[in-house]
């Protein structure tokens, strides 16, 4: 198990680190550094020793985050920002169908499973309604304020 990273390297988080509790002076679940976020290494370690942990120090936002090896990326690989992340809830703003069939009626909430940044056309992402998985871009969802409540934005 060899780190990816050393003391110095410039990398940037890909998904919004959140305390897990373990971040002091800050509530459990708030927001400690945003996908996106460029920050610096400051130390490696290890987590039960099979995940390489960095210490990464956020300049901008004065935190030194703990952050796994999978979050990373360094800081010279192009960066596609997109409008959501892994585990939120979306909201297809029409039909998605499969072979001429709706699979996926407008405005049912799946859950974003995963984010692909560097497809053709733009951001896609994998997302689970109801039993099924589909890839669909960006361009399909919407975001949901509550799972009663879905943002109106075309749907």
């Amino acid at each position: 198990m060899q780190p990816s990273y050393d003391y110095g390297d410039e990398v940037r988080v890909i998904r919004n680190i959140h305390n897990d509790g373990t971040y002091p002076g800050i509530a459990k679940g708030a927001l400690l550094a945003r996908r996106g976020s460029v920050g610096f290494v400051r130390n490696v370690g290890t987590f039960l020793q099979d995940q390489i942990i960095y210490s990464v120090d956020f300049l901008t936002s004065g935190r030194l985050v703990g952050c796994r090896e999978q979050e990373l990326i360094a800081v010279n690989i192009p960066w596609i920002e997109s409008r959501f992340e892994s585990r939120e809830k979306v909201c297809a703003t029409l039909a998605l169908a499969m072979e001429g069939r709706v699979v996926v009626p407008a405005g049912e909430v799946g859950e974003v499973l995963e984010v692909l940044r560097n497809t053709k056309g733009g951001v896609h992402y994998y997302v689970h309604f109801k039993g099924r998985t589909l890839q669909v871009p960006e361009t399909a969802l919407t975001p949901v304020v509550s799972e009663d409540r879905v943002m109106q934005q075309g749907v």
